[in-house]
């Protein structure tokens, strides 16, 4: 029963943390209103998010095979409720930075500690559960946090404040339920030492790197002009000044990325690398056609098969990689993809920034569709030469190891030896 209790405490910790970060997201265009905030300060205010996450993730990653789950998963939450407490009162880059950078840690850490709570925790059946719920937090925390704010914002008496109260009154139970958990690890010596960032690809995954690099950069840097530039849109390019629409917006991208990974799982994971990015291109293309029209409707269609492709591709090459690692070599390999990932999120955010000065979010986002094609013409070329190279390289990927299966096994071995 307490397993249980864990494993249902993890899970909502995760959900909650990332939607704390994603709630916001849609009050940026009334920070830009009504603060001295520009359009390039809430890029910056983005980028430190990425940085923070990217921080988090290389350094303290580890941390918790050391100190512990529950130990490590409270600091996230509080990490998260402060910088959520911040949010309350923005009238400032600063705070508005600061807040995010803060967020940005938590959810660093929760990429790391909370995720392997939950696998650590998952009941035995369904088999597929713990990594299922794993996989699907932060993308579904995002959306009910923006999603939820946006209605609050619309709808309800202070529009600026109520909408974060709540997640961080979610965030004070979470910690109360992780409080209650137990501890699925056993802790060992080594905290200092694991916080060298220490990343790597093994050797067997290294041809199937550059395509898959090229498919994690254009999908995250279509999520970070998400995260920066939707609620402005929303505003100047599609003409609605609603909380919420910019809320709907933002979830538009976001939601449909769970969807895309089971749709294709039974397909073979470089044909949906392929067709994933082509498709994640053309959506791409369609948005910054929408935005010249002033087309909402076409907007949110776009924004939907887009994120719908993103779920599939990057799945697809998540997939594909993993199957190369051994479970020693897994850690280090997945943050190389998501620092890969976060700095294709950062990186153009914080040009887009500079440039939003002078160029209006129509040209930001055609600057984002190049990018999106470029990377999607070198990603299918990279997989048309994997294939040549090595036409049965794919032969035993079309099943991955359920991560939780690995896991146990893993920390089984572990107490045994201990």
């Amino acid at each position: 029963m307490r397993t249980f209790l864990s494993f249902a405490a993890a899970v909502t910790s995760l959900i909650v943390v990332f939607a704390s970060s994603g709630a916001p997201i849609p009050l940026y265009e009334r920070y830009r209103e009504t603060e001295p905030i520009t359009t390039a300060g809430l890029s910056l205010a983005a980028v430190s998010y990425f940085v923070a996450v990217l921080f988090s993730l290389v350094v303290c990653g580890r941390l918790s095979n050391h100190l512990g789950r529950r130990p490590v998963a409270l600091a996230t939450v509080v990490l998260a409720c402060m910088g959520t407490a911040m949010l309350l009162s923005v009238h400032s880059l600063v705070t508005l930075a600061s807040g995010r950078a803060l967020q940005g840690l938590a959810c660093g850490l929760a990429s790391s500690v909370l995720t392997s709570f939950i696998i650590e925790t998952a009941p035995r059946r369904p088999q597929w559960l713990g990594t299922v719920a794993a996989a699907s937090g932060p993308l579904l925390g995002l959306t009910i946090g923006a999603v939820g704010v946006g209605a609050l914002a619309e709808y309800a008496p202070t529009p600026r404040q109520l909408g974060l109260l709540v997640a961080v009154a979610l965030l004070c139970c979470c910690a109360v339920g992780l409080v209650l958990s137990s501890e699925p690890v056993r802790r060992t010596p080594g905290a200092m030492a694991s916080l060298r960032p220490r990343v790597a690809v093994p050797a067997a995954a290294l041809p199937l790197m550059p395509a898959a690099a090229a498919i994690f950069i254009a999908t995250w840097s279509l999520g970070g002009f998400y995260q920066a530039f939707s609620p402005t849109v929303t505003a100047v390019d599609l003409g609605s000044q609603s909380v919420f629409v910019a809320s709907v917006v933002f979830a538009s991208f976001m939601a449909p990325n769970a969807f895309g990974g089971p749709l294709t799982g039974s397909l073979e994971p470089v044909t949906v690398q392929r067709w994933g990015i082509a498709l994640f291109a053309l959506a791409a293309v369609t948005l910054t056609v929408a935005l010249a029209l002033h087309a909402i409707a076409l907007f949110l269609v776009a924004g939907v098969i887009a994120g719908m492709s993103q779920g599939a591709a990057f799945t697809a090459s998540l997939r594909r990689l993993v199957a190369q690692a051994s479970p020693a070599e897994r850690a280090g390999m997945l943050a190389t993809i998501y620092l890969i990932s976060y700095a294709g999120a950062a990186i153009p955010n914080f040009i887009a920034g500079q440039f939003s000065i002078r160029v209006d979010l129509t040209g930001i986002a055609a600057g984002y569709s190049v990018l999106v094609v470029l990377a999607a013409v070198i990603a299918i070329v990279f997989t048309f030469r994997e294939a040549s190279a090595a036409p049965h390289s794919d032969a035993d990927t079309s099943r991955v190891p359920e991560f939780s299966d690995a896991w146990r096994a893993t920390t089984t071995r572990g107490s045994r030896r201990s």
